[in-house]
């Protein structure tokens, strides 16, 4: 059994998701997260070719963060790309290797050896199958198998699947034993694809769900005209329903990133939130979110325009917990 804390800091933009950061802001970032007493950090080798896992590799150790929670991916490995700015090369900073799926167990196990190396440790928390959509065959035959013998191994404490869609994810839990999955971006205010399935079916087997892309690319916490959505330009009537969203939450003096945060865990099942931060004021600024003091009252009035489904709002609302708490991960037998 492991335990996640209910808040954890995303890697990706650490590794350049649609913006650089320098390694002063990567480090502020990470220094930010101890000073708030934050501790779970999700990352996976594709994020910036292995840089967001580097950067954890050395900037926990300087934070004082000496027993971090760590995720991290497998499935995909870090291979030489086929020459300079060549397909696959991901652009600045990803030292000229390409992003290749291997689903084998060798592959598997390569991945989880070089993520370790990049991160410093011995071990990690959660292994996640990282995007398996297109390849269930794989998963199936080798990859699956491989990731419970690392658990097994004590390479990783628990095991599970990492996915953008709850379709999907939902039929590797509903397939396989699993102790914990991440879906992102189908579990926020705008978007309640993971409540048709997924979650019920989570709560069924005890898989613990962690939940990533509260903010559905940002839109959520900034409802601006050039945000994104699903990592797309914001359709007009997206636009228009995070605004409303927005102006009920400004009724009761609650920014919209705290109702963003805290609503995934309303539901039982949800062990966790992960949000990207890419400076030390966004880890500042989601903490705060996260700890903001929310009346049942909203939650009332959001169930009652649909971004809230009336169950989750009478039945967990007014949560107070803080980031430090935890949630006990059962292992799958």
């Amino acid at each position: 059994m492991i335990e996640l804390p209910r808040l954890g800091i995303g890697t990706a933009p650490l590794g350049g998701l649609f913006t650089e950061v320098g390694e002063q802001d990567a480090a502020a970032t990470v220094q930010a997260a101890a000073r708030a007493g934050i501790t779970f950090f999700d990352t996976a080798p594709r994020y910036g070719h292995g840089l967001a896992e580097r950067r954890l590799g050395r900037f926990l150790p300087e934070a004082g963060i000496t027993e971090p929670v760590i995720s991290t991916k497998t499935g995909w490995l870090l291979k030489p790309a086929a020459g300079a700015g060549g397909p696959g090369t991901g652009g600045p900073g990803t030292g000229g290797t390409e992003v290749v799926p291997d689903w084998s167990e060798r592959g598997i196990r390569e991945s989880l050896e070089s993520s370790l190396e990049r991160l410093g440790r011995s071990r990690v928390d959660v292994l996640y199958l990282h995007d398996p959509d297109d390849f269930p065959d794989e998963v199936r035959r080798t990859a699956y198998p491989a990731v419970r013998r690392l658990r097994d191994e004590g390479l990783v404490g628990a095991i599970g699947f990492g996915m953008n869609h709850s379709g999907p994810l939902a039929a590797y839990v509903a397939e396989f034993e699993v102790d914990v999955v991440l879906i992102a971006g189908r579990l926020s205010l705008l978007d309640h694809d993971a409540l048709d399935e997924l979650l019920p079916l989570c709560s069924r087997t005890g898989t613990a769900v962690v939940v990533g892309g509260v903010f559905n690319t940002g839109l959520l916490a900034d409802p601006r005209p050039d945000a994104m959505f699903h990592y797309k330009p914001v359709p007009p009537q997206v636009l228009a329903r995070a605004r409303r969203c927005a102006a009920i939450c400004a009724e009761f003096g609650v920014p919209p990133a705290a109702a963003a945060i805290r609503f995934p865990l309303l539901h039982p099942a949800v062990a966790s939130v992960v949000v990207g931060c890419r400076s030390a004021d966004e880890v500042a600024r989601n903490v705060e979110a996260y700890n903001w003091e929310i009346p049942d009252q909203l939650w009332e009035r959001l169930a009652g325009e649909g971004f809230v489904p009336r169950d989750m709002a009478d039945s967990q609302s007014g949560s107070t917990e803080t980031g430090s708490a935890q949630r006990a991960v059962p292992r799958a037998e």
